[in-house]
């Protein structure tokens, strides 16, 4: 599929800022004051940044508001409504720091209600049938993943950072390698997307368009193999090699800004394969 920087920035920075209010809602031993205020608003800097960045890939932005509606259909109405109780929830929570007195059953809630946001924006990609390297419990594991990862590294959590790095470095590597395989595992043809199986092998005589359209724009994208191996590379050091060598190498404080600098920047690249490296069915129509 095609790799929209909106959605690219949506489910990096929301995801880093999800992540980090999942660790500030589990620390037994809170920040107060001042220093609750300066990582409440990063975390809702980055959570609203992100959802705003969302807002950016609509057709319609002036009905963004309608996607409450579909809770009960839509993974992406689920995502907005869960967003809104973990801003609520986070919003209670860090009231309480500011007074000095941390409720901290209410950061409980706010953590789970921040990885329930992570859930359903990983769900509205792996409930796509039509993309099989999506369309895996992998995807919202890996989402997990790199958002607990991200918050630990913003939170300053370094011994949980390296474990998290670690094993999200081992998770995303096998969802590389055996995504490649999943559209071949499906089984879907053009036989099958065109329901001519029964009459025996369809070919294509034609493309569907003579000109571009929406659904080349959006869903029809091919990244060369050489070019995908190489930015696979740079995206796992970025992401996870170095910041990890950097936490292990010295413990002064700034480096911290490093590590997750070098960790966004993976992220980023690594988010772009995962929208470039899609395949859609609908591909199968153009002889995609």
């Amino acid at each position: 599929m095609h790799p929209a920087p909106s959605l690219i920035l949506f489910t990096t920075l929301s995801g880093l800022g999800f992540g980090l209010l999942a660790w500030l809602g589990i620390d037994l031993s809170p920040p107060e004051g001042g220093t609750a205020f300066a990582w409440l608003a990063l975390a809702y800097a980055l959570c609203l940044s992100g959802l705003a960045a969302s807002a950016l890939h609509l057709k319609r932005r002036e009905r963004a508001l309608k996607a409450f509606s579909q809770w009960r259909t839509s993974w992406l109405s689920r995502e907005a409504w869960a967003a809104l109780a973990t801003l609520l929830l986070g919003g209670g929570y860090g009231l309480s720091l500011l007074l000095g007195y941390p409720l901290l059953p209410l950061g409980w809630l706010t953590t789970l209600a921040a990885l329930g946001t992570v859930l359903c924006t990983a769900m509205i990609y792996a409930q796509l049938k039509s993309v099989p390297r999506w369309h895996h419990r992998s995807t919202p594991a890996l989402f997990f993943a790199y958002a607990l990862t991200g918050g630990a590294l913003l939170y300053g959590q370094r011994w949980p950072a390296l474990l998290l790095l670690a094993l999200t470095a081992a998770l995303q590597c096998w969802v590389w390698i055996d995504g490649d395989r999943r559209f071949a595992r499906s089984g879907t043809t053009l036989a099958s997307a065109t329901g001519l199986g029964p009459q025996g092998s369809p070919r294509e005589l034609f493309p569907p368009h003579t000109g571009s359209n929406y659904l080349l724009r959006e869903m029809v994208f091919v990244v060369a193999r050489r070019h995908a191996v190489k930015l696979r590379v740079l995206a796992g050091l970025l992401a996870f090699v170095l910041p990890a060598a950097l936490l292990l190498a010295t413990a002064i404080s700034y480096f911290n800004f490093i590590c997750l600098a070098l960790h966004v920047a993976g992220v980023f690249l690594s988010r772009w394969l995962f929208f470039a490296e899609a395949e859609h069915v609908v591909g199968l129509y153009y002889g995609r």
